[in-house]
């Protein structure tokens, strides 16, 4: 097969909406193969969707109990044999920096008991490149995210989620996974990361009100913390900036409650402004805890607010967990609150997944509890494993 610099310069050239159509050719001209698709993980995480045009008329598959959803579980190669026809399925993931967008699934012909390492490895190296072009070619067409959505989105569920950054992230210093519920029908919860060659700055958001109104307050909160950042302000100076945005806007009325945190990646110093909610909870060594801080004002509550950090450190091994309160507030039909009990319950028993798929995991748990009807509240969590620096000789 070509190169991967050559399939990658044939994904560059192709027009945005015709990247996989041209990955298909160039799989099926080496390989002769029976089918080749690709399925996008949906906004909730919990089906993979098949890119076409619409309408679609190819069922969606589960995540949970699938070939594909174990490759895309996994996130590792998953051969399966059709002893019927005698054909072999490679189940790819198709992720770029820990970010887990799909899966890439190969049918290779009849004859073959076995599939050579080399030729996995040549797909899979298939499957990275067209999940890099994939995330470029999101900024010219609606393809590939019209094939994440299992239901319409509501308006206000579009604008988040086209203010997020991924729902996964990794490198060698750190692993990050988030999830938000209602997937379809989200509110102002919101979360953003960024990351230098020695810091890792995160935010993690819960904006008042619903609908529209919650996200266009999120919107203008996220989008101040960024230029503030960018402009290389102090983690204190960009709450304080965001702040005065916020109120300059809303003048009271509307506020966010808003953690910040920026890790220096080398040594795990953690620097964080608590301006409200979420909480943060850390497990350590099999402990499970929450971390307590001084709390501070919500961002845009008060006109001229200054912001004061407070610091912590993490261990290699930690993991912690910043949930909103539509976690904690969150009723079963008989009324009951979901109680602390059960959310450290619920962090101990996901303690060996990996951190991308920690949160989605703890929402169902929590659907669990809620029961089927309609959410007063839309949920966030996001989970940080803590890996740091390896040491230099």
């Amino acid at each position: 097969m070509e190169r991967p610099s050559a399939v990658e310069r044939a994904l560059r050239e192709a027009a945005p909406h015709e990247i996989f159509d041209v990955l298909h050719a160039l799989i099926e001209r080496r390989y002769q193969t029976v089918a080749v698709e690709l399925l996008m993980a949906d906004y909730a995480m919990t089906r993979l969707q098949p890119v076409s045009v619409l309408p679609q008329t190819r069922e969606p598959l589960s995540v949970y109990d699938t070939d594909a959803g174990r490759a895309f579980g996994a996130q590792e190669p998953y051969c399966v044999k059709d002893g019927h026809l005698s054909t072999v399925t490679v189940h790819l993931p198709v992720s770029v920096r820990g970010d887990r967008l799909g899966v890439l699934s190969v049918t290779l012909p009849p004859g073959k008991d076995e599939v050579a390492t080399d030729v996995i490895d040549d797909l899979q190296e298939c499957a990275r490149a067209l999940a890099h072009e994939v995330v470029v070619a999101e900024r010219d067409t609606d393809l590939f995210l019209q094939a994440r959505r299992a239901e319409r989105l509501t308006l206000a569920a579009e604008m988040q989620w086209q203010l997020l950054p991924g729902r996964s992230c990794s490198r060698i210093e750190y692993s990050l996974g988030a999830q938000l519920e209602p997937a379809y029908a989200i509110f102002g919860d919101s979360f953003d990361w960024s990351a230098s060659a020695d810091d890792l700055t995160l935010t993690v958001s819960n904006g008042m009100g619903e609908g529209i109104d919650a996200a266009l307050l999120t919107n203008l909160a996220v989008n101040a913390l960024r230029n503030a950042r960018r402009a290389g302000l102090s983690l204190a100076d960009q709450a304080f900036l965001a702040d005065q945005a916020v109120y300059g806007q809303h003048q009271g009325r509307q506020f966010l409650s808003t953690l910040l945190l920026r890790f220096h990646l080398p040594t795990g110093d953690v620097e964080i402004i608590d301006a409200g909610s979420p909480r943060i909870w850390r497990l350590r060594k099999g402990v499970v805890e929450p971390i307590e801080l001084d709390a501070q004002m919500p961002l845009g509550m008060f006109e001229d607010t200054s912001y004061a950090s407070q610091h912590f450190t993490v261990e290699p091994g930690d993991r912690l967990l910043f949930i909103s309160d539509g976690v904690y507030d969150a009723l079963s039909p008989a009324g009951e609150r979901y109680s602390l009990h059960a959310l450290a319950k619920s962090i101990t028993s996901t303690r060996l997944l990996p951190a991308s798929q920690v949160p989605r995991t703890m929402l169902q748990e929590l659907l669990g509890h809620r029961g089927a009807g309609p959410a007063a509240d839309d949920s966030l969590v996001v989970c940080l494993d803590w890996h740091g620096r390896p040491a230099t000789r």
